[in-house]
């Protein structure tokens, strides 16, 4: 009996280091759990979750869209399934208020596009909102006119925030503080650097930039940021 069920206990003991060592594989490099679709185009380089894949709650703050339709969180679409929720492409025409926390900001004809996770978007003054779009005509990785920046305009050098979670933030609480100052920093300056040319004069830009910036980091250090 001890032989019987020693074996069995070292049987039971491989199995559990077998599924131990696939979760361990299952993992991504940066963290979370695969699969992970990573986006490389216009040297974005982040992963989302991918289309197709169940989940069983909204991550974050999920912005509903379309009237229950869709939910937005993070760059990532979801719709109503079953109990749960799965992950789409972006449905054209849609407007959200907020752009994706990491998103490439894409010049093509003179007109900026905003590009996530396989989604453009563009800045509707009359919806106050982005809305998502087709893509920009031309080719779909690289358009012969345009030209890409990140993360809105590209500010000079040495004046992007280089922001640290001090208190251990997860991802979507990040991203939901970012929008966030984003937002208050916007009201506090008047400058918007997902607009053309922050939205203010040419001749206000630098003043106007820099307040913006003094005015995120005060927002993001009040929330347990290391800014710098």
């Amino acid at each position: 009996m001890k032989s019987s069920f020693g074996a069995r206990a070292g049987s039971a003991l491989i199995v559990l280091l077998g599924l131990t060592a696939l979760a361990a594989q299952a993992q991504h490099p940066h963290g979370g759990p695969e699969p992970r679709h990573f986006d490389g185009r216009y040297s974005h380089n982040h992963y989302y979750a991918p289309r197709g894949a169940y989940i069983g709650a909204l991550p974050g703050r999920p912005v509903i869209v379309g009237g229950g339709r869709y939910y937005y969180s993070s760059g990532v679409w979801y719709a109503p399934r079953g109990p749960g929720f799965v992950v789409v492409g972006a449905p054209v025409g849609m407007f959200v208020p907020v752009l994706p926390p990491y998103y490439t900001t894409v010049w093509v004809g003179g007109l900026p596009y905003y590009y996530a996770n396989e989604t453009y978007y563009t800045w509707d003054a009359t919806q106050n909102g982005y809305q998502v779009v087709d893509p920009p005509s031309g080719d779909p990785n690289l358009p012969p006119s345009g030209s890409v920046t990140t993360n809105g305009q590209a500010p000079p050098s040495g004046d992007d925030l280089y922001i640290y979670p001090q208190n251990g933030q997860s991802e979507d609480q990040q991203a939901t503080d970012k929008y966030e100052c984003h937002k208050w920093a916007s009201s506090q300056s008047g400058f918007d650097p997902t607009q053309p040319g922050g939205g203010v004069a040419p001749g206000d830009v630098t003043a106007a930039r820099a307040a913006y910036q003094r005015a995120m980091g005060a927002c993001l250090v009040g929330r347990g940021y290391s800014v710098r």
